[in-house]
């Protein structure tokens, strides 16, 4: 069973408007993650609505789709693609819980956010919550393809993951 996975990051408009990306990249080259893909854009529409999908409005609405590609829209975003060993699972924990408020300190979200569902819902807003990773393997490929070309992600070594990468070269 291969255990090398990548999973895609979006740094939110708000987390870019605050001027905290560079913090939020170190904590992951900290962790030792390897970042094969990194780009600043503006999403255009149909990107964005490639990224909250059709299941998104199954589940919460599409009301609620709308509000976040409208969020996702409202701004400069930077898309990361990190690779490392269950990667999915490791950004997952490190950036928290969806709901800012609720997230657990220590995490990006706990960290730097407290924006809570009630208040985007009573503002008709998208959760401003900094940062979206995927949520499963399947979804860092999906993802991942909806953000960056093929040719668009780098392999290499950087020197900060022959500890965390050991014995995958």
């Amino acid at each position: 069973m291969d255990t090398m996975e990548r999973s895609l990051v979006l740094l939110k408009p708000d987390a870019l408007e605050r001027g905290i990306m560079g913090e939020i990249i170190t904590r992951f080259e900290r962790v030792g993650a390897k970042i094969v893909g990194l780009k600043m854009l503006v999403s255009e529409k149909d990107t964005a609505k490639l990224h909250y999908t059709d299941d998104l409005a199954q589940r919460r609405g599409e009301h609620v789709r709308q509000m976040m590609v409208d969020m996702l829209m409202s701004g400069p975003i930077v898309a990361i693609c990190l690779e490392g060993i269950e990667i999915v699972e490791v950004v997952r924990k490190m950036i928290g819980g969806t709901e800012p408020k609720t997230a657990a300190p220590g995490t990006i979200r706990g960290d730097y956010a407290h924006v809570s569902f009630k208040h985007a819902d009573s503002n008709n807003i998208g959760i401003f919550n900094l940062i979206h990773a995927s949520g499963s393997v399947e979804e860092g490929i999906t993802e991942t393809a909806v953000w960056f070309k093929p040719e668009e992600l780098v392999s290499h070594t950087p020197g900060y993951t022959n500890f965390t990468l050991a014995g995958t070269k």
